[in-house]
């Protein structure tokens, strides 16, 4: 009988094994199709004017579109896998993305593009949460480290490479070569994640095993709000008008400036997200948990993620703006001298998991942030006789501080969550990297146009942000567990007895 029990244990540690490489590979490669979408379509986007003989503010759409889209639902996606399974909510997500990838390949006007990419957008809502969701039910919490930076890396190649492949397949074979790049990779990982069903989490001497069994076809989801609970559709409806009215400000600042249509827009911001987080102090069955939205620690890993991707986009678009500008640079060689920015992303973010691991969230948070913050101060010194060396130096610093930033602080946002909420924690972490590139472009090109052709002002303001992030950042834990044992869940429990 031992032996018998023995070898099911080894056969359930062996299938816990697979499935979790199988997740990670999923949520990787999902990942990179987010990412790898919104770089090359900036390549493509004067090409797609040109042909379909529209205008700049119609093809700016493109990504305004999808970009709200995305923003306003990330949150209610999330608590859609919490209910019903990150794994077939990934997979609705995966396929939505493939097909409207498809449609836009073959769309006859700017309007149905524009269209698509909306629809584009309320798809990688559904997949954006599901890849932290996976990972989180399929991880225990002190070895998510890792995986988080994996990913991290991944999108750091994607983000690198997407505008010489985009450059490459609009050179060669049109706009259109960018959105059907996506389709076959994002059909099959949906129809995957669809067919491979997770492992079923086995209590130690066999008790539970009719529970397990009746949860397995629903995916990883122990511990999470049941399926029949009430769900939150008026703090949902709150809350994205409050993200859709603070992305659609931000996006109108820099071309329309401060008029009487910004200031109506952030006030709906306020009122409507003051009514939302009154709301979810009051409802039964709330849209982010209280244990979420009360935590200071998430709050803390949230304003830094903000704070960060501001700094980070919007030095990355005030330094091109600058190289290509005044020093007349074409396209290829800034992403050259951008290259090794890129090159530390990918190559940082372990060194992260490794230093999350030994230092705890806050020492290695407060050295990611004053990398950052020491890569822009060193770009916001540009001028016209600054040399690639400079430059380069300057994005080293940028992509090392962000990729250690981005690792501990969703680190610390998918941890300090139950695995019960680990989809609304992923779509509030992806709300924050939506939020804050936002920021960072409408800061930095607002005050481009108060002095044209110095970066000093922009650059010293993003870097005033960062230090924001880096107050932020001692507020995090300053122990290696950054999860309390009251933030466990049952998952939690079964992933450690099954190696997972």
């Amino acid at each position: 009988m031992s032996a018998d029990r023995s070898v099911g244990a080894g056969r359930r540690t062996a299938t816990a094994a697979a499935h979790r490489r199988v997740t990670l590979a999923s949520s990787v490669v999902g990942a990179v199709i987010v990412a790898l979408d919104g770089t090359v379509l900036t390549v493509a986007q004067p090409t797609l004017q040109r042909d379909l003989h529209t205008s700049f503010a119609r093809v700016q759409w493109t990504s305004t579109g999808y970009l709200i889209a995305v923003a306003g639902l990330l949150v209610f996606a999330g608590r859609l896998g919490d209910r019903h399974g990150h794994q077939r909510v990934f997979a609705l997500g995966m396929l939505g993305f493939g097909v409207a990838s498809a449609g836009i390949g073959l769309a006859p006007g700017i309007g149905w593009v524009i269209a698509l990419r909306v629809a584009q957008g309320v798809f990688g809502a559904l997949l954006q949460p599901a890849t932290l969701g996976m990972l989180r039910a399929a991880y225990p919490p002190d070895r998510l480290g890792m995986p988080i930076a994996l990913r991290t890396s991944a999108i750091g190649v994607a983000a690198a490479s997407g505008p010489l492949l985009g450059g490459a397949l609009v050179g060669q074979f049109g706009w259109r070569a960018v959105f059907t790049l996506n389709v076959l990779p994002a059909l099959v990982l949906g129809v995957l994640a669809l067919t491979v069903r997770p492992p079923v989490a086995v209590e130690a001497g066999g008790a539970g095993n009719a529970g397990a069994e009746a949860g397995a076809g629903a995916g990883v989801r122990t511990g999470g709000p049941a399926a029949s609970d009430a769900l939150d559709v008026p703090g949902a409806c709150l809350l994205t008008v409050t993200l859709v009215a603070l992305v659609h400000t931000l996006v109108a600042i820099p071309d329309s400036g401060w008029t009487a249509a910004t200031a109506l827009g952030l006030t709906v911001v306020a009122v409507a997200g003051a009514a939302f987080v009154r709301r979810e102090r009051r409802a039964a069955s709330p849209l982010v948990p209280l244990d979420v939205l009360g935590s200071a620690t998430v709050g803390a890993a949230l304003g830094i993620l903000v704070a960060a991707s501001a700094a980070m986009f919007g030095t990355l678009f005030t330094a091109s703006y600058f190289l290509q500008r005044t020093l007349t640079l074409d396209p290829l060689e800034t992403g050259v001298r951008a290259l090794p920015g890129g090159v530390m992303m990918v190559l940082g973010a372990p060194v992260a998991a490794v230093l999350l691991r030994r230092l705890g969230a806050r020492a290695t948070t407060l050295t990611g942030t004053l990398l950052l913050t020491a890569g822009v101060l060193l770009l916001s010194r540009l001028d016209t006789t600054s040399t690639a060396v400079t430059v380069g130096a300057g994005f080293m610093l940028l992509g090392s501080g962000f990729a250690t930033v981005m690792v501990t602080a969703t680190a610390v946002v998918v941890r300090q969550a139950s695995a019960g909420s680990a989809g609304v924690a992923g779509g509030l972490q992806q709300t924050a990297m939506n939020v804050g590139p936002v920021l960072g472009i409408a800061a930095a090109a607002t005050l481009l146009t108060v002095t044209p052709g110095s970066v000093g002002l922009p650059l010293v303001t993003l870097a005033a942000i960062c230090t924001a992030g880096t107050l932020l950042a001692l507020r995090l834990p300053g122990h290696k567990n950054t999860v309390s044992t009251a933030h466990r869940s049952p998952d939690d429990a079964a992933s450690a007895r099954t190696g997972r």
